[in-house]
């Protein structure tokens, strides 16, 4: 006995939505592949670079602002704790405290854009858009470093915390105009590479980046690598303050920083992983 043509074509298409459907939670169960994280890292960074200078500016000059906060928190922990060995591997907790507010908070950081606006520039190479890159680093940069030099200067000018939180201050200024250019230009490279690995690894975190931000900044500050803007707050305070050369602060500090994040960002992660999405793929594929 044949069944009806109407029954067949409805069990044939129950079972295609059936399959549909195990197909999707298969798909969404998965992490996300390499040429996926690809996709949306490229998209968002094409976004970022459609955005107007004044924008990018505003959203810079509040990222710089905020990164002051790790700091402060980092200098309120140290205060509170006991001088022992141990000491710096809780302080050091506080060093997150301003990733937190920045990334959480779509705020733009010059070092997420040593990732973010590369992926675009690598996937379709013009000179405009190497153009339209440049101009949203010169602009998040420079923002960024006001906001951190006006964070540290309240911190001085203002007297807002107490004295033995400004003492704990002036420690963590010290201890980041300790290195030499060469010196801080190294572990600027592992700061960049770290932080462009957290941009990459956040399309797949979903409500875990909280979590991932403070793991992968906590190992930045617990290592004694060089962020720009982190550590600016630290060197504009200790150059404010008097303790500093302000040519040190930029000859040994800044510009060798600046340098290596650069470098481990853009070389370490950004290109290797645009060739690990593309490799053997057409571009019209990824």
């Amino acid at each position: 006995m044949h069944p009806e043509p109407g029954l067949e074509t409805v069990t044939n298409a129950d079972e295609k939505s059936a399959e549909g459907r195990s197909e999707k939670k298969a798909a969404e169960a998965q992490s996300l592949d390499a040429k996926t994280t690809y996709k949306v890292i490229r998209r968002e960074g094409e976004r970022e670079l459609d955005r107007s200078t004044d924008a990018l500016f505003w959203s810079g000059l509040s990222a710089g602002l905020s990164m002051g906060f790790s700091f402060l928190a980092e200098a309120l922990i140290t205060a509170r704790l006991p001088d022992a060995p141990w000491r710096p591997l809780i302080a050091k907790s506080g060093y997150s405290v301003g990733f937190l507010v920045v990334i959480l908070g779509s705020q733009q950081l010059f070092t997420e854009n040593t990732l973010t606006p590369i992926v675009p520039l690598l996937h379709k190479w013009s000179r405009a858009r190497l153009l339209n890159v440049l101009r949203l680093w010169v602009s998040v940069l420079i923002a960024n470093l006001i906001g951190s030099f006006v964070f540290a200067f309240a911190l001085v000018k203002l007297q807002i915390v107490d004295p033995e939180t400004q003492r704990a201050l002036s420690s963590v200024a010290a201890e980041a105009m300790q290195h030499g250019a060469l010196d801080n230009f190294v572990r600027a490279i592992y700061a960049g590479w770290l932080i462009a690995l957290l941009v990459w690894m956040l399309p797949a975190a979903e409500t875990a980046k909280p979590i991932i931000i403070i793991i992968m900044t906590y190992l930045i500050g617990i290592g004694g690598f060089a962020h720009v803007i982190a550590g600016s707050g630290e060197v504009f305070y200790a150059g404010i303050r008097g303790s500093a050369a302000w040519s040190n602060v930029w000859l040994h500090f800044i510009v060798p920083t600046l340098a290596g994040n650069v470098l481990g960002g853009t070389t370490l992660v950004t290109a290797l992983n645009h060739v690990q999405a593309t490799s053997g793929e057409a571009e019209s594929d990824v």
